[in-house]
């Protein structure tokens, strides 16, 4: 599993419907923390991938869903349980911190 690039279009299908627990990194190109987080989020949702879904969402093509979630700080990586929000993580983490977030809503 990679990691699902998330528009406003696919938003509902991918998090919002979703009954699997989801990752869901809000990232822009021009954010170096961002960049180094990306290789992160890949290895996890390779390790996980039968426990949760990781999404991606370019906050500069999809500011709707910025705006939606209140991303004032990027990376943001938020957590949805069941479609809705459960968790967040700000700025670039280390890896077995996302894990451990992750893992205490599994």
């Amino acid at each position: 599993m990679t990691v699902q690039t998330v528009t406003a279009q696919n938003f509902r299908e991918a998090v919002a419907d979703n009954d699997k627990l989801t990752l869901v990194d809000f990232w822009a190109s021009w954010c170096g923390p961002c960049r180094a987080l990306a290789p992160v989020v890949e290895e996890l949702s390779e390790e996980m991938a039968d426990q949760v879904d990781f999404a991606k969402v370019d906050v500069d093509a999809e500011r709707e869903l910025g705006a939606m979630f209140q991303i004032m700080s990027l990376p943001s990586l938020l957590v949805f349980k069941d479609g809705k929000k459960v968790d967040e993580i700000i700025g670039a983490q280390p890896k077995a911190n996302i894990r451990r977030t992750l893992e205490k809503h599994l």
